[in-house]
C-alpha cells in the first residue's frame, strides 16, 4: 500500500477552478475554510438565513444559494447528509452543474447504493478525511493534516484522480497522508466499523456490562465507572499506539484478564454475527432498510434512540458527570 503525500499531488489539476461546497455541517465547514486558506476560490452553497449560511458568513466564506453555487462551479463538494443527497442531486446538481464538472463526495453511500447516478460527463470522486470536521480544521490550522482516503468512481475527463488528490491536499489530507481506495470499499468498511465496532458494538458492550454488574447487586455508580467511564482511557491508548500500547500501560492482572477472558466475550458466535452485519451491508439490505425507514418517518429509528437515551446507565452517568469539573467547558468571566 502506498501512502501519497503533498509531493505526489498535481496541484495544477484544480488551479483557477471554482469549488462549491454543498452542506456546511462538520465536514463542510472544515473543507470550505481549509480550501479557501489553501488559495482556492470557494463558495458555500447554503440557504440564506439558515444555520449554514450564518456559520459561513461568520467564517468569512463566500455564500450563495445552492443552485447558484453549483451553476458556476468546476468542482462540487457534495457534503450534505446521505439521505438528503438524492433530492438535492436531482433538483439542484443535475440540472445546474456545468458540463464536465467534478462531483466530489466524502462518503460513497449515495453512489454505491444507487441513490445518486451522476451524469456521464462528470468526474465522480471521493475524499474522506479519517476524522471529524473540527479535527480536520484544527490540524490544518496547525500546519498538519488528517489522513484521508480518496477514490475515483467515474473519470470522464481523464484527470479525475489528479483532481481528487489536489482537493485532498487543499484540505490538509496529503499532509496527513492519502490512501487510495474505491467507493465500495470506503462505504462498506465505514458502515461496518460504525455498526459492528465503534458505535453499535461498543455501545452494546458497555450497556450490557453495566447491566450485568447492576443485576448482580453492584452499585450503579461503580458499574458506570468500570464499564463506560474508563473506556476512554483504553481507547486513547489504542488511538495513540494500538493494542500494544494498551498492553504496555495496563496492569499485569488487566493484561491477563484481557487475553484470557476477552475471547470468551468476542467468540466464534460473535464473529458470525459480525459477518452477518457485513453481509447485510454488502448486499444492500442495510441501505434499503435505512432508506425505507426514512421514507416512513423514522418511527423505529426514533424508538430505538429513545430506548438508548432512557437506559439506566444514562441517568447514572449524568449524575456522576456533574461532579467531573474537567468535563465542563471553561467560561469567560
Amino acid at each position: 500500500m502506498k501512502v501519497y503525500t503533498n509531493d505526489d499531488v498535481r496541484s495544477a489539476a484544480l488551479e483557477d477552478k471554482r469549488i462549491a461546497v454543498l452542506g456546511y455541517g462538520s465536514q463542510g465547514r472544515a473543507h470550505a475554510q481549509n480550501l479557501r486558506d489553501s488559495g482556492f476560490d470557494v463558495v458555500a452553497g447554503v440557504r440564506k438565513g439558515g444555520k449554514g449560511w450564518t456559520n459561513a458568513r461568520a467564517d468569512k466564506v463566500d455564500t450563495a444559494e445552492p443552485a447558484d453555487a453549483v451553476e458556476g462551479a468546476d468542482l462540487i463538494a457534495f457534503l450534505t447528509p446521505d439521505m438528503a443527497q438524492e433530492a438535492i442531486y436531482k433538483e439542484v446538481i443535475e440540472p445546474k452543474a456545468k458540463k464536465g464538472a467534478t462531483l466530489l463526495f466524502a462518503h460513497g453511500f449515495s453512489v454505491v447504493y444507487g441513490r445518486v447516478q451522476p451524469r456521464a460527463d462528470m468526474d465522480v470522486v471521493l475524499v474522506a478525511p479519517k476524522g471529524p470536521g473540527d479535527l480536520v480544521r484544527r490540524e490544518f490550522v496547525r500546519g498538519r493534516g488528517v489522513p484521508s482516503l480518496f477514490a475515483v468512481q467515474q473519470d470522464a475527463s481523464g484527470k479525475a484522480r489528479d483532481k481528487a488528490m489536489a482537493y485532498a491536499k487543499g484540505n490538509g489530507g496529503a499532509t496527513g497522508g492519502l490512501i487510495e481506495t474505491t467507493f465500495t470499499e470506503e462505504t462498506e468498511t465505514d458502515l461496518f466499523g460504525e455498526q459492528a465496532v465503534l458505535c453499535g458494538g461498543a455501545k452494546e458492550l458497555v450497556m450490557a456490562g453495566y447491566q450485568i454488574l447492576v443485576d448482580a447487586g453492584y452499585q450503579p455508580e461503580v458499574a458506570y465507572f468500570e464499564c463506560l467511564h474508563e473506556l476512554k482511557l483504553i481507547v486513547d491508548l489504542f488511538y495513540e499506539g494500538g493494542i500494544s500500547k494498551m498492553h504496555d500501560f495496563i496492569s499485569e492482572t488487566a493484561k491477563y484478564g484481557a487475553v484470557a477472558s476477552g475471547p470468551r466475550v468476542i467468540n466464534d458466535e460473535t464473529r458470525a454475527r459480525m459477518r452477518e452485519v457485513l453481509k447485510d451491508i454488502q448486499s444492500g439490505n442495510f441501505a434499503r432498510d435505512w432508506i425505507l425507514e426514512n421514507q416512513a418517518g423514522k418511527p423505529r429509528y426514533n424508538a430505538m434512540l429513545a430506548a438508548d437515551r432512557n437506559h439506566p446507565i444514562e441517568k447514572t452517568g449524568a449524575a456522576l458527570r456533574e461532579r467531573m469539573a474537567w468535563l465542563k467547558q471553561p467560561t469567560n468571566s
